[in-house]
């Protein structure tokens, strides 16, 4: 097991790992919209949040040698459900296959975030012993 940590994704927000890489698989902790140079949630609401939650999520991703390509299912947390048709809009336009995945609505998020995503993958082919 080996914990998976790169400066081109927000620091974790407390005791946890960005990431854990155990054998083939990767499982990246839960990404809000935080811009990683200025540890901040990005203005510009629901579409921008999701985009750099998206971003960070692949950043951590290359870092543990797999990708958004490997991505085999997703947490999705909305703070409100009425963003729910401008997320997902936002969403797909990241992915080229689609994974698995739940989205819910929570009372909160940390930061006053409007969206958190968690996700499971598997190597990069490449990186397959």
């Amino acid at each position: 097991m080996a914990q998976i940590a790169t400066t081109q994704a927000p620091a974790a927000l407390g005791p946890y790992s960005q990431a854990i890489r155990l054998q083939e698989t990767v499982y990246v902790s839960g990404q809000l919209g935080i811009d990683p140079a200025t540890n901040s949630l990005v203005e510009g609401g629901i579409v921008a949040e999701t985009a750099q939650a998206l971003q960070n999520l692949a950043a951590i991703l290359e870092a543990a040698e797999s990708g958004l390509a490997q991505v085999v299912k997703t947490t999705c947390y909305l703070a409100d459900l009425n963003d729910f048709e401008a997320f997902n809009q936002t969403y797909g336009e990241w992915f080229q296959t689609h994974p698995a995945r739940e989205c819910v609505q929570v009372a909160a998020l940390p930061k006053g975030a409007r969206v958190e995503i968690s996700a499971i993958a598997t190597l990069a082919k490449e990186h397959i012993l």
